[in-house]
């Protein structure tokens, strides 16, 4: 198996087989230039030997190349992983948090690298995403609205972020989407349509942008379905239509 950039190193030196720590897996058919090398340059070839070698990770784990020592961290002993909290390389920053216990990747909250707190936003328990609804990058903060009780997520409905606050609108529990229908984005707007109450419909039928009154036409009651008919969008009068059809299979037709 071979393929990708000549094998050479880090450093972009001929690889020397012979000086090599793992030389003896050359036997075994375990490494070998080109397809699969611990100090290869290329990341495929590094994920291929620790994975056809797990147990020689750890030897690898202050390896000079980032690129093997993340490699090396994603089957490495666990225990051997909180060092690499501290490691200059994001990367392997990322996969020493995503792979420790949560008490102890909790060091990580404050990590400089978006990379690091993205991976944290993705694996932390419930109740230590707080910090992370908070982040300065907007994209943190997206994965922990996604994952957060919807309980806290009042705090967001104002985020300067508009796919934030459209995940808020899709999750937030019934009562605060009142005070997010007059939201800027249009999409929040639709998100809000979608779920609120019925009875409150009405008030985002004259919304401008057609996709917030199509989500209003999909869940309107019939005299509100009958006033969307005279929308100025085919989109919203179809989808009006279909609701009433919905609602009143047989006397659907009389409405035009």
């Amino acid at each position: 198996m071979s393929g990708g950039p000549d094998p050479v190193d880090w450093q972009g030196q001929a690889l020397d087989c012979a000086t090599c720590r793992f030389a003896p897996l050359l036997a075994g058919r375990q490494c070998g230039q080109g397809w699969a090398c611990a100090f290869d340059r290329y990341a495929p070839r590094i994920a291929r030997f620790f994975m056809l070698n797990p147990d020689a990770a750890n030897a690898c784990l202050d390896a000079p190349y980032h690129e093997t020592r993340a490699q090396a961290a994603r089957v490495a002993n666990v225990f051997r992983l909180k060092p690499l909290l501290n490691d200059p390389d994001p990367g392997v920053r990322a996969v020493a948090a995503l792979r420790l216990p949560a008490a102890q990747a909790r060091a990580a909250l404050g990590d400089p690298d978006r990379e690091v707190r993205i991976a944290l936003a993705w694996r932390m328990p419930l109740t230590d995403l707080m910090p992370l609804l908070r982040d300065e990058d907007a994209y943190v903060r997206q994965i922990a609205a996604r994952r957060v009780d919807p309980g806290v997520l009042p705090i967001l409905m104002h985020d300067p972020d508009p796919e934030i606050r459209v995940i808020v609108a899709r999750r937030i529990a019934p009562r605060w989407l009142d005070t997010m229908r007059a939201d800027p984005e249009p999409l929040v707007r639709r998100a809000v349509a979608a779920r609120i109450d019925t009875v409150a419909l009405p008030v985002l039928a004259d919304d401008p942008d057609l996709r917030v009154r199509h989500a209003v036409a999909e869940r309107a009651d019939a005299a509100l379905a009958r006033r969307l008919l005279r929308d100025p969008e085919p989109p919203v009068r179809d989808a009006a239509s279909e609701r009433l059809a919905e609602l009143d299979p047989k006397g659907s037709a009389d409405v035009h």
